[in-house]
């Protein structure tokens, strides 16, 4: 028998047969059969159903079975607006996604507004967000937001998170906001302070801040300034994280990059000591090539934090390597330092290339890349940035620090020499961090870290964690062959779902008797090194460039949302994916307190 579907559609029953399922409580998998009715789990078997009974049978022999992937940090906003099936994170098994990251949401701006605050940070072409949104912008409020979600064909499940920049600009204004000696009113602030709670109302997850001033706007009126967040003072921070506090919900933020100081202050603000403690999510529990210690404070305080002064404080951290493809001197870390920030203050192409061929500037940048150390996050380092693409070929595959020492120069003057030439036909990668797989398992076992960081729909040029879920998985398959192994596969599903949907508040993560049917089927003879092989493929028609993805399809058998079929190995994404509003829908927070 058949159930219908809000187009009309059949909705079948269907029959994942005999797959290794691991639940997302963390247990050890067990041979089970999973029978999915009307978009939830309606029987798991550890005898075999009748395949009769079913529409569709998914054979699961030798599989793994597991609820769909949570991804935590996207910025997919701009991207669910012209392509709302988000076909790159559903074909790697993610069927919920959280948006509204490191202060960025585009709820209470225009279309202006939002190609300013996204574009540069996020690397997403202006003119591509400008025009999606002016053609399809309706929403001002959070309550149209939610409506405008929930009538969208969805692919992943969507939650949302109120971007405080966003805030800012659609009560402050653009040119307030970024104003260092403008601070809000009295009334401005209760605005503010109304605008969050009307958020939360609706079911948003909580707010997002960002305090490091790295990340800079783009557009006309305030280029290269700092996000707007960055230009609260503390004071601005306390009235709004006591709203979250009050409501149970989340603050998502980033300490300050450069300074690294006012990590303190956030541990503090998660803390419960006489009062209620505050979810806080930060960035980011990484194992920094320039900072080989780091990983060890961010675990420590988060401990420390937890334990101790009862708060409830989570780094966000990604499986694998943090590896940064680059065009040119498009490079966002080169704005921790001076030259760096006087080379990305241009405006145009022409200027910046100009700029690499001026002494005065190649002997600041030079010197700049010199230090053993830095402030930042970067490690000022060309021994393992590597030229994967040029018109001259000899140089291809090779490194900076290679070059340097076969042309007797400086392997930043070498850097300057091939960028002036061939410009953004010059593509090389570097790796910023998780060097060593030991400190990530480390990481990514700890309680005080989530599995995230992921950034889809971002970075279009130059990041590609699409399927950071099949990637956490090879590396708890590996460790599960040790001895002692730091984490296990049943453990490391947990972490990718229902410990995620439980702190975060959304209701997703389990696979049990009545649970909504998002499922991911793994295979784990694909979970391999080419898990973390990269490639490039066409971004969304709007925003008009190719970008690197993962496209590692051995590893994912099959993904259902809803109960439905959205991805197979063998047949790839169902017809109606992206079309159809059976598939995911806005999840509002699980997370209740009084206002």
């Amino acid at each position: 028998m058949n159930t219908t579907a809000s187009d009309g559609k059949s909705n079948p029953r269907v029959l994942i047969s005999r797959g290794l399922v691991f639940d997302g409580s963390g247990t050890p998998g067990v041979i089970r059969d999973i029978a999915i009715a009307d978009g939830v789990v309606i029987n798991v078997s550890a005898q075999p159903l009748n395949p009769g009974s079913f529409d569709e049978v998914i054979d699961a022999a030798g599989k793994w079975v597991m609820p769909g992937f949570l991804e935590i940090h996207s910025h997919y906003d701009a991207e669910i607006v012209t392509a709302p099936g988000l076909p790159e994170s559903v074909r790697h098994g993610v069927t919920t996604v959280v948006t509204g990251n490191c202060s960025l949401s585009m709820v209470t701006v225009d279309a202006d507004d939002s190609a300013d605050l996204f574009a540069r940070v996020e690397a997403i072409p202006h003119s591509g967000i400008k025009t999606i949104l002016q053609q399809s912008k309706t929403w001002s409020t959070p309550g149209e937001y939610r409506q405008w979600l929930q009538q969208q064909p969805l692919g992943p499940n969507v939650a949302a998170m109120l971007g405080h920049s966003d805030l800012r600009v659609g009560v402050l204004g653009l040119e307030a906001a970024t104003d260092k000696h403008f601070q809000p009113s009295d009334t401005q602030m209760a605005s503010m302070e109304r605008i969050l709670d009307d958020a939360l109302d609706e079911g948003f997850l909580g707010l997002s801040t960002m305090t490091t001033r790295r990340d800079k706007l783009a557009g006309d009126r305030a280029w290269a300034e700092p996000l707007p967040s960055t230009f609260a003072r503390w004071r601005e921070y306390r009235r709004l994280h006591k709203r979250l506090r009050r409501r149970g919900r989340i603050l998502q933020s980033a300490p300050n990059a450069e300074t690294q100081v006012n990590v303190l202050a956030f541990a503090l603000t998660a803390s419960g000591i006489g009062r209620r403690p505050l979810r806080t999510s930060l960035l980011t529990a990484m194992d920094f090539k320039s900072n080989p210690m780091l990983h060890r404070v961010s675990r420590l305080l988060a401990w420390l934090t937890n334990r101790i002064l009862g708060g409830n404080l989570r780094f966000q951290a990604l499986p694998g390597p943090m590896t940064i493809f680059v065009d040119g001197v498009d490079f966002a870390a080169f704005e921790e330092f001076s030259s760096g920030i006087a080379l990305r203050k241009l405006r145009t192409a022409d200027d910046q290339y100009a700029l690499l061929t001026d002494p005065e500037f190649r002997a600041q940048f030079i010197k700049d890349m010199g230090g053993f150390m830095m402030n930042g996050l970067w490690n000022r380092r060309f021994d393992d940035a590597v030229i994967i693409d040029c018109p001259d070929v000899s140089v291809v595959g090779r490194t900076f620090q290679d070059l340097s020492r076969e042309r007797g120069q400086h392997p930043a003057e070498v850097f300057l020499d091939l960028a002036a030439t061939w410009r953004e036909k010059l593509r090389w990668y570097t790796v910023v961090g998780n060097h060593r797989p030991d400190i990530v398992l480390d990481l990514l076992a700890s309680p005080g870290t989530h599995i995230g960081f992921a950034d889809s729909g971002a970075h279009l040029r130059s990041l590609a964690n699409y399927n950071f879920g099949v990637r956490a998985l090879t590396m708890a398959k590996r460790a599960e062959q040790s001895p002692l192994p730091k984490i296990t596969v049943g453990e490391m599903v947990r972490k990718l779902t229902s410990d995620l949907a439980d702190w975060w508040g959304v209701e997703a993560g389990r696979l049990r008797i009545g649970a909504r049917a998002d499922v991911v089927v793994v295979d784990p003879d694909g979970l391999t090194d080419q898990v973390f092989e990269i490639t490039e493929a066409p971004a969304p028609d709007a925003f008009g460039l190719d970008r690197v993805v993962n496209r590692n399809d051995d590893a994912v058998h099959a993904v259902l949302i809803n109960g439905r079929t959205a991805y197979t190995q063998t047949s790839g994404y169902a017809t109606d994916l992206g079309q159809s509003q059976d598939y995911g829908t806005f999840l509002p927070s699980t997370h209740t307190a009084l206002r």
